[in-house]
């Protein structure tokens, strides 16, 4: 432990690499993908800082190409929960009581080595295993995660500075202690830089960790635990235990040392969760943190004034990108009549240029989805569409898996505001658009807010001030991230702090202090420097 207090200024983001024709970035890169392309691996569950192997295999495939196996992992049973949790439990005295910097260093030197050594690793193994495109997995899987490691040792920062005033003859602090027992952080498959921050966020306040990462990316965690190793996390901080829900969650959540739950995923998982939780708060030695975001049904709201370029832009890319498979994702766009037409032609000539295929072909906007499960769902719903007498397929709408995951961009045309795909979570390339009256605008601000049950990302365009301050207002509840002439998508850690409400999650903000003064339990300390030695008060001197 030094005797100075360290210097730490606010980090500057990340810069985003270009991969443009010939630059060295691009060389490693490809360099890169061949290379994790060409090899199967073996990836076990890390308990205590030890590789622990099953013998029950799930498989990593290339969603583009699903034959191709990247890898095959261990699947954590009721047995290595246990011991996960034994491991955290048992470096949690040494992790809690590491002075601060020491903490700090850990993960500054993280974000170091993922700017240079790892970066082109978690990019290839982004690119493959979750089907991204150079520049989807660079803005996530290297410059988010290098913000999220930077600002949160910022913010622990901010955090222990943060201390009460004294009066006269007494020392008044605050101690920013971790929470009681570990905590569980479970990881969605869509970003890498979410699946390195809810393990590690709690991480540097001085919690333990038991981290359950998706089945489908379990190939970039396997990184992720790589790069923390060599960056001397001590062992047992972060346990990585992949496996079913099924056989994870049960043990986990009703241990009585559960302390907090760092959770990105479905409303529908998270609620069972809470419910579980509930269900069994009288048998935890103290209450739970419940910290979780869980998707969403975004909107564009179109004003008539709007510049149709940056529209149809933001249609594209906030709808399409990443096959759709973003909870800030645009979902569903409000349309006035007046310039529907217009646009519709715009949207189209647009679409018609985009190309999808391999991520190694860095010509191509789009890629496969996920896995088979999320084909099938995506494709229930634009069939849905299909089939109904309110709503119409007016671009796009083929699927074909026969060698990866592909689903086309598609456009669905509502007729009615509350149709099926206007509500519901689709998580894929489609988004519905509602045609709107002009002189309705008010009415259908009211649809956009009310129609769905999530509360996450939005956005309107306008080129009123008037326009954009009456439907800003109006839609004030209805996303937790709120953009004005821009697509309802790429938040930047310590920019736009991400989260929403509502069905949305807790809005915690991830990416900013305010999620990681989550991971911590105050203790308030008062020293007396000269204290009273009568129990009288000057007041009981006279009747």
């Amino acid at each position: 432990m030094i005797t100075g207090i360290p210097k730490y200024k606010m980090p500057d983001n990340e810069p985003i690499k270009s991969y443009a024709p010939g630059s060295e970035e691009k060389k490693e890169l490809k360099a890169k993908l061949k290379e994790l392309s060409r090899k199967k691996i073996e990836i076990p569950c890390v308990i205590g800082g030890k590789n622990v192997r099953t013998g029950d295999f799930g498989y990593c495939r290339v969603p583009h190409n699903h034959e191709h196996i990247l890898a095959k992992y261990h699947k954590a049973g009721s047995k290595q929960v246990e011991s996960a949790i034994k491991a955290a439990l048992k470096a949690k005295e040494e992790w809690s009581r590491m002075p601060w910097e020491a903490r700090a260093a850990i993960f500054l030197k993280a974000a170091d080595m993922l700017s240079g050594e790892f970066r082109q690793t978690l990019n290839a193994a982004t690119m493959l295993g979750q089907s991204k495109t150079v520049f989807q997995a660079e803005i996530d899987s290297a410059c988010e995660l290098i913000d999220f490691f930077r600002f949160n040792t910022y913010y622990m920062m901010q955090i222990l500075a943060t201390q009460p005033e004294s009066s006269k003859g007494t020392w008044n602090m605050t101690e920013a202690r971790p929470l009681d027992g570990f905590v569980f952080a479970v990881t969605p498959f869509n970003f890498t830089s979410i699946a390195g921050n809810l393990p590690t966020a709690p991480a540097i306040m001085g919690n333990t960790v038991v981290w359950k990462p998706a089945s489908s990316a379990v190939y970039a965690a396997h990184y992720i635990m790589q790069l923390l190793k060599k960056a001397g996390l001590p062992d047992g901080v972060i346990n990585m235990i992949p496996g079913t829900g099924s056989k994870v969650g049960p043990t986990v959540l009703t241990h009585p040392d559960l302390s907090g739950v760092h959770f990105t995923g479905s409303t529908s998982t998270f609620q069972n969760m809470w419910a579980t939780i509930g269900a069994n708060i009288r048998n935890y030695k103290a209450y739970p943190r419940i910290v979780g975001e869980t998707g969403g049904k975004d909107f564009i709201f179109v004003h008539p004034s709007a510049d149709l370029d940056a529209v149809v832009t933001a249609i594209v890319r906030g709808a399409f990108e990443y096959q759709g498979q973003k909870c800030s994702a645009a979902s569903r766009a409000y349309i006035p009549r007046s310039i529907w037409k217009k646009l519709k032609a715009e949207l189209f000539a647009q679409l018609e240029t985009i190309t999808m295929g391999d991520v190694m072909d860095f010509r191509n906007f789009m890629s496969a989805v996920i896995d088979k499960a999320a084909f099938e769902s995506i494709k229930s719903y634009i069939n849905y569409a299909k089939r109904s007498p309110h709503a119409e397929v007016i671009y796009g709408g083929k699927c074909d898996d026969s060698v990866g995951y592909f689903i086309e961009p598609t456009v669905i045309l509502a007729r009615r505001p509350d149709f099926k795909t206007m509500r519901e979570e689709i998580f894929g390339p489609a988004i519905t658009i509602y045609v709107y009256n002009d002189k309705q605008l008010d009415r259908t601000l009211e649809l956009c807010d009310r129609t769905a049950a999530y509360a996450l990302t939005g956005s309107i365009f306008s080129t009123d001030r008037a326009a954009i301050v009456k439907m800003t207002q109006a839609l004030r509840g209805a996303a937790g991230n709120f953009y004005i002439n821009d697509k309802p998508t790429g938040a930047v850690v310590n920019q736009q702090p991400f989260g929403g409400s509502r069905a949305s999650g807790t809005n915690d903000k991830a990416g900013s202090l305010l999620n990681m003064i989550r991971w911590t339990s105050p203790r308030t300390i008062k020293e007396s420097f000269v204290p009273p030695k009568d129990y009288r008060y000057p007041f009981m001197l006279e009747e």
